[in-house]
């Protein structure tokens, strides 16, 4: 039977795995699973069992609401996980669900949203990160006269008040609180008004507490002070460790209680450089050491694409506490990682040819299960078996649709940048390409700029190559996988060798003989989006362009971002006021005047990340200069539309695109 073509309203259809823990038995693991019920555009998750030793996944809890974030007790006889079932108006809260049968209870009622969950060694009690409801929400909740009334006013005194995906910042902070596991009573241990305390971890004994915090004065004027301390586990005074300065994550403690394992860059401000594996001894007796910075490697699983997302769990520990497993991003590719705890015998578990993420292991350290996607799948969950080295997919979550379409071909090429560096992308063929034909063309450019396009599913690139479009994507100058100096590249200096990269890509693809070079495109979002502004106003050979969500000047934008002033760490760590010049050439609208390509500006009118203003400044200049332009603009929807945004308003959006590209990449009446 002849495969059909994938459409847009197929993001219906998709379930969309994630949250994959195995059982301290090794046995089983459990994961969230995500389904769209179209007539409502809600969005709801159960949880799931997946057997290891045979047998077939089943849906574990029911009903239309959202079960995220299980995690399994010491002993695995129960499942922790936060979910919205009891109250949609509130956040989620603190479930606990019998795994051998049984109904969950609500473990704990506390006003406030739930970050980590982690149960003490004893399964006794349970550690959460917790931002408690300002108390003003808390009185608004109460009241049933201003319960449906906005918000009269929002006053801050802190300099990061917003953030995108989530909105307006409540003024409490994320602090430590030890739940009751029986009880379900509830016990905040850390509390400051400007610290946030995260990532923590107990000790294998559960008499103290690890954890990341940044004590200095403004955390959110030093965002790079972050320090480890570790705390007695019913709270009272922290002992701080010596470490670097730079940001840190994912912290871990070893087995035999003497290490404690984290992620971290090292340097204020240089965010281009590696975030590596580091140890340091719980006694503080040694400093801190990377035990991946000799090998040039940027630990990450985050690899970009629209069907859920690659997440990065925090280092597994071996059960003798002398080595630790980690992922990296290489080459498009997210895999999986070993090395012993004095910085020797590295070697690779999960090699490259696809995404592995979401890493987790079994108590006796003999098997790590993770989700694993690749260019013709989002996600099935994987088992590794590190005493056989076996590798094997227990799931088919979304078999049933991608076995009956046709994606096209995807080919992997290396070629030569403008400086003699090697770059490396994918060109994905429409479905039935026949090379003898001249096909239109549409190079996309990955946000970031630290991530990478890779092997991993993008339905927006395969819809696309439906519609009669060869795509193609590469990761130039700037982005990750490829070493710290490909990362560095353009720290200072965006426009320059990244453009650069991306136009001997763009002549790369121009010479292969079923391309047609009088109808290329070229679309991106975000820092894509910038780069795409930046084509524009730069060169004439693309016949079309569509911008989505883009940067587009960089003085407005400082200071109107999530982001903050945090931005100027891209132009050479200035605010506008000191170097206005250096920030106006580096703008895309600086150059704007040049531009003739009739392009597409797609924003959301909530992005925080990148403001709808950077978005309508390009849209009314091209406007003003008499080149062929409309605007989208998606109400409500924040940065992450094509990801995680509302299922009509991604079709609306995908469709858009189509559009335009059809328009004048296909329409034989529009003008060259």
């Amino acid at each position: 039977m002849a495969k059909r073509l994938i459409t847009a309203e197929d993001l219906y259809r998709f379930q969309v795995p994630s949250g994959a823990a195995i059982s301290p038995d090794g046995k089983h693991v459990i994961l969230t699973l995500q389904r769209v019920e179209k007539k409502t555009e809600k969005k709801f998750s159960n949880l799931w069992v997946v057997p290891v030793e045979g047998g077939q996944p089943h849906q574990f809890t029911f009903g239309e609401q959202s079960d995220n974030h299980p995690v399994w007790s010491p002993d695995g006889s129960q499942i922790a996980f936060l979910s919205n079932r009891q109250n949609k108006d509130k956040p989620p809260a603190l479930f606990l669900i019998p795994f051998n049968g049984g109904e969950a209870r609500p473990l704990a009622q506390i006003d406030g949203e739930i970050g980590e969950i982690i149960w003490s060694p004893d399964g006794k009690k349970i550690l959460c990160t917790v931002r408690k409801l300002d108390q003003e929400v808390l009185e608004r909740q109460k009241n049933p006269d201003l319960k449906n009334i906005s918000t009269p006013a929002r006053h801050y005194n802190r300099l990061f008040y917003k953030l995108d995906g989530y909105g307006y910042l409540p003024h409490e902070r994320w602090h430590l609180w030890v739940i009751d596991a029986a009880s379900g009573k509830p016990t905040q241990i850390s509390d400051h008004p400007v610290w946030d305390e995260n990532f923590p971890d107990w000790s294998p004994d559960g008499k103290w507490i690890a954890f990341i915090s940044n004590h200095s004065d403004d955390p959110d004027s030093n965002p790079d002070l972050d320090d480890i301390f570790i705390m007695p586990a019913h709270g009272g005074e922290a002992r701080r460790l010596e470490t670097p300065p730079g940001n840190k994550s994912s912290l871990r403690v070893s087995p035999d209680s003497k290490w404690l394992a984290y992620y971290g860059q090292e340097g204020i401000g240089e965010g281009f450089k590696n975030i590596g594996l580091w140890v340091i001894p719980t006694d503080g007796s040694q400093p801190p050491k990377n035990l991946t910075e000799a090998f040039d490697l940027n630990v990450s699983a985050w690899t970009i694409n629209d069907i859920g997302g690659a997440v990065t769990n925090p280092p597994l520990w071996s059960a003798d506490s002398q080595a630790l497993y980690f992922p990296v991003t290489i080459h498009g590719s997210s895999i999986l990682m070993k090395i012993q705890v004095d910085g020797s015998g590295l070697e690779t578990i999960v090699g490259e040819g696809g995404v592995f993420h979401t890493q987790t292991i079994n108590r006796a350290a003999t098997r790590i299960a993770g989700l694993y996607g690749s260019f013709s799948d989002p996600g099935q969950v994987m088992i590794v078996d590190l005493t056989s080295h076996q590798q094997r997919i227990l799931t088919r979550f979304n078999r049933e649709i991608l076995d009956k379409v046709d994606l096209g071909e995807i080919e992997e090429v290396w070629f030569k940048g403008p400086d003699n560096n090697d770059l490396q992308g994918w060109i994905l063929k429409p479905p039935q390409f026949d090379p003898n034909k001249k096909y239109p063309s549409i190079m996309e450019i990955h946000g970031g700029p630290l991530t990478q396009y890779g092997k991993l599913f993008m339905h927006e690139f395969y819809y696309l190559a439906a519609q009669g479009f060869v795509v193609y994507f590469c990761n130039p100058r700037g982005g990750r996988g490829y070493g710290e100096q490909h990362a560095a590249a353009i720290h200072g200096n965006w426009g320059d060798r990244d453009y650069a990269d991306l136009m001997a890509w763009a002549d790369y693809m121009a010479q292969k003989p079923y391309i047609d070079t009088g109808r290329m495109g070229v679309t991106g979002g975000s820092y894509g989006g910038y780069m795409t502004v930046w084509i524009i106003g730069h060169t004439e050979r693309f016949r079309a362009a569509v911008t989505q969500r883009c940067v587009s000047n960089f003085i407005s934008m400082w200071g109107s971002s999530d982001f903050n002033w945090v931005f100027q760490r891209e132009l050479n760590d200035k605010p506008p006021f000191e170097a206005l010049e250096y920030y106006w050439q580096r703008s895309p609208i600086a150059h704007i005047g040049n531009a003739k390509t009739p392009t597409l500006v797609i924003h959301n009118e909530m992005d925080l990340r990148c403001p709808i203003e950077q978005g309508e400044q390009v849209y009314v200049a091209l406007k003003r200069l008499g080149v062929d332009t409309e605007m989208v603009r998606f109400p409500e929807e924040f940065h992450g539309l094509s990801r995680g945004g509302r299922t009509d308003r991604r079709i609306i959006r995908l469709n858009h695109i189509a559009r335009w590209f059809k328009k004048y990449l296909l329409d034989d009446s529009q003008p060259h």
